[in-house]
């Protein structure tokens, strides 16, 4: 190879065709390109390389740039010169790499925290289905949308307070239960009705001890589930609806671009420069606005139509409330806010479906967390007055002026907050679903003295025979 610079002493050389492919390298040059994942007579692996390359051999520039990569264990900056090279008919054939420096230092140890939240993040937006277990992997709720899920999600309804493993069929020896949850954490298994292969995730709430606040169980196939275009082609067509028909068509490949993002950007596929990892995080966090977005239009249809009731049952808000804390415990520490739940011992019983008094408690914790500032504190009290049982969510933001306070369970209003991600919706949505339980969702705030949100509900005396 001949690339020559006055003064200049190569630590290596390198060459790559008219298709970006490394077809000869020197050390370290090759062991860097394995480590990002390639090999010889592959295209260029390494990132910010491959790019100088493209740009060199497109251009017929010479370049002389540093990039930078990581090979798993360290990072590297490197200086490469780049020498497009020509074929006899003058059309540049490829490119020519002499490496000047090469410095390695070692990448600071992965987070264990940090890696375990991404990995729930990944587990969560491939599932097809979720479950809410309490401490004993005993089935408290289960949502999907997934068509060969239907059965599951039956059986699940009549089988509260069982394990979930009564309604699955498992791989290998995981046959004898109780089982501990890391053992079944991974597993392969089969759902009736569904040909496809799924693998079980479980989520531990609760500290100290993982699991003391219940589980999250998710499920997720193996492959994305086909569409069919025979299918219910004799059947008569109803009108088209956003949470029934759209919402399952969006939530699938989104949560695919979630998840793929989520595994760049924590470097699971491979080693990668910080830049690309953030650009990673860009998307994931992209991805999750809009789906969220997705999910509040749908429960909008859903809370608007005169069908809409809910399923009233004895529950324990301080149950409800603990399991709410758990799920976002993560999200207000990453802001240093300290969640209050109420204190051990206490306990409220009321009549509502609890599905749904845990989607509103997720919504009033949720935006406390986002609009409280740091190293501040959201409670959740709960009381009693009459025939009602209240639970409310306290805390130590800006606060409501009384005008803010009139618009704010209206549709689609941020109160001027254009860019917190939001749909405007939570609020209005979850008085919607207090009401459809006989209850009320109300607001008490000053400027400068924070927010307090109360869901009031009947008192577990008050049971109705009917849902409303």
């Amino acid at each position: 190879m001949t690339m020559t610079s006055v003064d200049t002493e190569y630590l290596g050389y390198g060459a790559v065709d008219a298709g970006d492919r490394l077809i000869a390298a020197d050390e370290p040059l090759a062991s860097l390109q394995q480590a990002c994942g390639g090999t010889l007579g592959e295209t260029v692996a390494i990132p910010e390389l491959l790019a100088l390359v493209e740009k060199a051999r497109r251009y017929g520039l010479r370049l002389a740039r540093q990039f930078v990569a990581t090979d798993g264990d360290n990072r590297i900056t490197a200086w490469v010169e780049i020498t497009p090279t020509r074929g006899e008919d003058g059309e540049t054939n490829g490119c020519e790499l002499a490496i000047v420096s090469w410095q390695t230092e070692e990448l600071p140890p992965e987070n264990e925290i940090e890696a375990a939240r991404r990995r729930v993040e990944i587990n969560r937006h491939l599932a097809d289905a979720s479950a809410r277990l309490d401490p004993k992997q005993n089935i408290l709720s289960l949502e999907t949308q997934a068509p060969d899920l239907a059965e599951l999600r039956e059986q699940a309804l009549g089988a509260i307070g069982k394990p979930w493993t009564d309604l699955v069929e498992l791989a290998g020896n995981l046959h004898h239960q109780p089982m501990h949850w890391r053992l079944l954490d991974g597993s392969t298994l089969t759902v009736p009705g569904s040909a496809r292969s799924w693998t079980a995730h479980l989520e531990p709430l609760g500290q100290p001890q993982p699991g003391s606040a219940g589980f999250v169980l998710y499920l997720t196939a193996e492959t994305p589930l086909g569409f069919d275009p025979a299918q219910n082609s004799a059947q008569e067509p109803e009108a088209p609806s956003f949470g029934r028909d759209l919402t399952p068509v969006l939530r699938q490949p989104i949560n695919r671009i979630i998840a793929n993002a989520e595994t760049i950007r924590t470097k699971l596929a491979g080693p990668l420069a910080e830049e690309y990892s953030n650009y990673a995080a860009d998307i994931a966090t992209a991805g999750q606005h809009l789906l969220a977005l997705i999910d509040d239009l749908s429960d909008l249809e859903v809370v608007e139509s005169e069908e809409f009731a809910t399923a009233p049952d004895r529950i324990e808000l301080a149950d409800v409330a603990r399991r709410a804390c758990g799920i976002l415990g993560v999200r207000a520490r990453e802001k240093g806010i300290v969640l209050v739940p109420p204190p051990e011992g206490e306990s409220q019983l009321a009549i509502a479906e609890f599905r749904r008094v845990l989607q509103i408690l997720l919504n009033l914790v949720g935006n406390a967390i986002r609009y409280s500032p740091e190293e501040s504190q959201v409670w959740i009290r709960l009381d009693r007055i009459g025939t009602r049982a209240l639970i409310t969510v306290a805390d130590q933001g800006h606060g409501l002026d009384e005008a803010q306070q009139g618009r704010i369970f209206e549709k689609f209003e941020r109160l001027g907050r254009s860019g917190d991600g939001g749909s405007g919706l939570g609020l209005y949505i979850s008085r919607r679903i207090a009401r459809a339980m006989d209850g009320e969702l109300t607001v008490e705030s000053a400027l400068g003295q924070g927010a307090r949100f109360t869901l009031s509900v009947p008192a577990a005396e008050d049971l109705r025979d009917t849902p409303r």
